[in-house]
């Protein structure tokens, strides 16, 4: 009579299997977003130390950090000075484009405050600017020089 063929798969049983697939690309791809956060936040640290030591450097040859009175952004003309006195190859920049690193320093130059916006972790110091240089707005993570 009538004979069943069990040659395929069922409508439901891919719905099923398509369903799984989803749920796990998902949340493969949730936990790769955290990740490549992180990642970025590192880089910007690592970033943030390497210009520090190149403006620690540059205060030990000079007596004085690049005086910029108003917080800069790191990849504009003021700080060229570390690039062009051999303290540092190239200014970092800031791995996602709408961000970029933030400079400023006292009047006479003395202190400086070098800071980037982070978007998962907590910076190592976690400080921030002294009152003389302290930027108001946006949120900020600095680390400090004096």
């Amino acid at each position: 009579m009538f004979r069943k063929n069990k040659d395929g798969f069922t409508l439901i049983e891919l719905l099923v299997v398509i369903a799984i697939i989803g749920i796990l690309s998902s949340v493969v791809l949730a936990s790769m977003n955290t990740a490549r956060k992180k990642a970025r936040d590192a880089r910007r640290q690592s970033d943030l130390k390497s210009l520090q030591l190149a403006l620690e450097s540059y205060y030990d040859s000079n007596g004085i950090y690049p005086v910029q009175a108003t917080e800069v952004s790191v990849s504009s003309t003021s700080l060229g000075v570390l690039v062009s006195s051999g303290d540092l190859n190239a200014l970092p920049d800031d791995p996602s484009p709408s961000k970029d690193y933030r400079y400023k320093t006292d009047a006479t130059g003395s202190e400086y405050c070098l800071g980037a916006s982070l978007e998962g972790t907590v910076p190592t110091p976690s400080d921030t600017c002294p009152s003389t240089t302290k930027v108001t707005g946006g949120s900020v993570n600095y680390l400090v020089g004096q």
